[in-house]
């Protein structure tokens, strides 16, 4: 029974702070743009700026992959 003396107060600073929480990340726009990381996730933009990169991108059609290490 005195473990309760403990334990409401935590709990009622816990659920307080988890509140404080929710508000914040509500008042920051968390919450805004649900689908946008969603697509951005499955966007390859990984080899944009990188030199070289559209000769990677481009398949070459009707060679084996030996040829490429010759060129």
């Amino acid at each position: 029974m005195e473990s309760l003396y403990i334990l409401i107060p935590i709990s009622v600073v816990l659920v307080f702070i988890i509140g404080v929480l929710f508000w914040w990340s509500l008042r920051n726009g968390q919450y805004d743009d649900m689908e946008g990381p969603a697509y951005r996730m499955l966007m390859d933009d990984r080899d944009e700026g990188r030199p070289g990169a559209d000769e990677a991108a481009t398949p070459q059609v009707g060679r084996g992959a030996d040829a490429k290490k010759r060129d």
